[in-house]
């Protein structure tokens, strides 16, 4: 893990609580991109034995907002990260545990202009949910927005 970002793991596990109660782990922090995973829970799995769909939504979404946090970190004393909508898309039966990877879909200097231009700025985080054999089992998109703070 990137040393620079390694307080996002902990900030994502203090701000939201159940990044810590579900068993999320953060593989890999850079600026832009955040590898997640998390481990095969039977309480968490569906009726055909594979983690439920809201499980994976969930690490997809962890991964979007800690890129979030990384990319944007300079300006949280100023806005709130929040989720405006996101896609997914289930791709094939996930079987074992899962890693998400999130990458950041739009420059982050151009996010912060639109923000220093008195802008609400919008900006993607497209997600990729593995299993334990590699294999893509769903995509995601979140696009969030930096609420300024009032």
């Amino acid at each position: 893990m990137d040393a620079e970002f390694g307080w996002v793991a902990d900030g994502m596990k203090q701000l939201v609580p159940w990044v810590a109660t579900a068993g999320i782990e953060f593989v890999s922090v850079e600026a832009d991109r955040v590898v997640c995973s998390l481990p095969d829970v039977p309480e968490q799995r569906n009726h055909v034995g594979g983690p439920h769909a809201a499980v994976m939504f969930g690490l997809a979404e962890t991964a979007s907002g800690a890129v979030g946090l990384a990319s944007f970190s300079a300006v949280l004393d100023r806005t709130t990260p929040l989720v405006v909508d996101a896609e997914v898309h289930y791709r094939a039966l996930a079987l074992g545990a899962l890693t998400a990877e999130a990458v950041l879909g739009r420059e982050a200097a151009a996010v912060l202009a639109e923000l220093d231009a008195g802008e609400r700025p919008e900006f993607p985080v497209r997600c990729t949910i593995r299993d334990e054999q590699d294999q893509v089992t769903g995509e995601m998109t979140v696009r969030w927005t930096l609420r300024p703070k009032r």
